[in-house]
């Protein structure tokens, strides 16, 4: 699926005169056995050098409600939105003075009357921002050891409008498979600062089994510590996910969140499965689900913090962005340097994980740019602010723009492609080169006037 989804949202309304003002990964273990005409590879567990699986936009449906009226109009219409972000592409920074004039949306290559448009500064929704923070030691955990790297992070978030949250999740995708939600969705600076300085304090003791006092009360229940009380074996869900190539993904979520996955290829004769991790994907989904929960009139948006080093089968990668775009979550990458280690061994490993059906680096990049996101890359700890900083600056200056399918459209299923344009000229008249991010897709909804369903059938 070489398109990303937008934002796509179904919404009956009512509405009186009113209108609606986004290393080569070693395996610890593995085990060869031959036949005829056939290899298995099986993988279980992740070695230091990791050999990490990983990585999840229709828009959430968001009913827009007018006030009430004596005389009020009933219209029932499905509206996909998708935010824009538009930036000069000299100076990188957002551009925040245009008007519909300037948008165009193509659908599927033909375009569409907008009929819903907000800029910056004028009404939208508040921001459920995931921070998900990869503590390994060879990741970005070195850097969050130091308190002015924590120090920094903690004054961009206290810098969030009022509405806007923030949840913390820290994971450590080593041979412990250790995740922690160190807090759930606030705007309170001071538990923000106290989920942070946790974050530093489980960077510094690793060798810990669990970092003391790592969890909040309330997100206890949701890790894998509390294994006497959840038995690991409970299969809480099997997806199977056919690849464009071929090959099957089998994944198998169990009941202490932990994901057996297993992959086989076109041909079926090359098998590989890993047990017991919990990669990027599960993550997504993770957080994916709690903002689904917890907060569902909120723009979900995801900030993965890591070096980028995220193996993750293509499969479940492709998966995992088609939840982002049916769920309307944006995707934002804040990578670190990779270690000079890795950068010598990558291109020794890449033609490997081909082989394996994995992409080892780079599908944070990926998500983000199909999804809407930033993809921001820092190597200095000084860069941590700036970084952080730029993410949350570029997801409260975009655009909102929307059409509506008319009745006569039905769900067929698949994903349309969807593009962006934008044209705006300087104050000589001159041509503006711009730089334009939004989601790259979107999902039609099934739902639709009965009449027009009638009519399709």
């Amino acid at each position: 699926m070489n398109t990303e989804p937008i934002h796509q949202q179904t919404q009956g309304r009512e509405m009186t005169n009113t209108q609606r003002q986004g290393s080569l990964i070693c395996p610890h273990h593995r085990s060869l056995s031959t036949g005829p005409d056939r290899i298995r590879v099986v993988y279980s567990g992740f070695a230091p050098f990791r050999l990490l699986m990983c990585l999840v936009l229709l828009a959430l449906a968001m009913p827009v409600h007018a006030q009430d009226a004596e005389e009020t109009v009933k219209i029932k219409t499905r509206v996909v939105f998708l935010d824009a972000l538009v930036k000069d592409k000299k100076t990188n920074a957002p551009v925040s003075n245009l008007s519909t004039d300037n948008f165009e949306v193509l659908d599927d290559g033909k375009p569409r009357n907008i009929s819903y448009f907000t800029r910056e500064g004028q009404a939208r929704k508040p921001l459920a921002m995931v921070l998900i923070i990869d503590i390994r030691d060879d990741g970005a955990g070195r850097f969050l050891k130091r308190p002015e790297i924590i120090k920094a992070m903690e004054s961009e978030l206290s810098k969030l409008p009022p509405g806007d949250e923030v949840a913390i999740m820290a994971m450590d995708i080593g041979e412990d498979e250790r995740r922690f939600w160190l807090i759930d969705f606030t705007n309170d600076r001071a538990k923000l600062a106290s989920a942070l300085a946790r974050v530093q304090e489980m960077c510094e003791r690793k060798d810990e089994a669990q970092p003391p006092d790592a969890q909040t009360d309330s997100t206890k229940s949701q890790t894998a510590s509390n294994s006497d009380q959840i038995n690991p074996n409970e299969v809480v869900e099997t997806e199977t996910i056919k690849g464009r190539n071929g090959a099957v993904l089998t994944r198998t979520t169990m009941k202490d969140g932990s994901v057996h996955l297993k992959r086989v290829n076109k041909d079926g004769d090359v098998t590989i499965e890993l047990g017991e991790v919990y990669d990027m994907s599960a993550a997504v989904r993770d957080a994916t689900r709690k903002a689904e929960q917890l907060r569902p009139n909120s723009q979900a948006s995801i900030v993965w913090v890591s070096d980028g080093i995220a193996p993750i089968f293509f499969e479940d990668r492709d998966a995992t962005e088609q939840i982002l775009i049916r769920k309307n979550v944006i995707f934002n990458a804040l990578t670190v340097e990779l270690r000079t280690l890795f950068k010598f061994l990558m291109p020794i490993g890449k033609p490997l994980a081909g082989w394996m059906g994995l992409s080892l680096y780079g599908s944070a990049k990926h998500l983000a740019q199909r999804s809407g996101g930033e993809a921001v890359k820092v190597g200095r700890a000084k860069d941590y602010s700036a970084g952080l900083s730029r993410i949350i600056g570029n997801l409260t200056a975009r655009y909102s723009l929307g059409f509506a399918l008319a009745e006569s459209e039905i769900d067929d299923g698949r994903m349309h492609s969807l593009e962006v344009r934008v044209q705006a000229k300087d104050e000589k008249g001159k041509k503006r080169k711009l730089l334009v991010s939004s989601r790259q897709g979107y999902y039609m909804s099934s739902a639709m006037p009965k009449e027009a369903a009638t009519r399709a059938q």
